[in-house]
């Protein structure tokens, strides 16, 4: 039986893109995952994450999906929310991995409404959706990881253009520096102008 975590990263950044990633494994591979005692991605320095990124790769099957500032700005004019933007990854995920059981880490404030409608988008797929499942299961933590990593990636290329932009989020001081130097309408198209951190400032 295949297994995949599915977790993303950048979120709630205001710059860059959001990162859904999935990692899956064949239930009795899982035990190479586990040797590498990953955790959150969160609760690990970058460097950290670099290397276990690349171990991960090397064991599992992983699919990463980049969701570009672009993208998120335009479905929000289409009334789609964050979470059925990130519902749209997954589906994604699941159709190139094609596992049979997949725990996602829920972004839903219901984790059941998650896991019923997740199960519709493949027959007999088996699904977990919890909170907090990246400090729970190896292969979402696997996926926090990787997740993080490419984002951390796409930041890095974006800093050598714009090296003042920050880490991206609403709370760095300098991220939002960055933002107030430019016109709303000069935005560069790797911001998210739907946010209300950016909104805000068309006024």
């Amino acid at each position: 039986m295949k297994v995949a975590g599915i977790d993303e990263a950048g979120r709630g950044s205001v710059i860059g893109p959001l990162v859904v990633c999935g990692v899956a494994v064949e239930e009795e591979r899982e035990k190479y995952l586990e040797r590498l005692k990953l955790r959150d991605s969160k609760k690990l320095s970058p460097k950290r994450r670099i290397i276990l990124a690349r171990k991960i790769r090397k064991i599992a099957e992983f699919c990463p999906v980049k969701i570009t500032a672009q993208d998120i700005d335009l479905l929000r004019s289409k009334d789609v929310n964050l979470n059925e933007i990130e519902k749209i990854a997954i589906k994604k995920i699941i159709g190139e991995l094609e596992p049979d059981k997949v725990i996602i880490d829920s972004m839903d404030v219901k984790p059941e409404r998650l896991k019923s409608e997740v199960e519709g988008y493949r027959e007999n797929l088996e699904v977990v959706s919890e909170h907090k499942a990246d400090d729970k299961y190896t292969l979402v933590s696997a996926a926090s990881i990787v997740a993080k990593v490419e984002r951390d990636k796409a930041i890095a290329n974006l800093r050598k253009e714009f090296p003042n932009i920050g880490s991206g989020y609403p709370s760095d001081p300098t991220t939002i520096a960055f933002l107030k130097e430019i016109p709303y309408d000069e935005m560069p198209d790797f911001v998210r102008r739907s946010w209300s951190t950016v909104s805000k400032m068309k006024k």
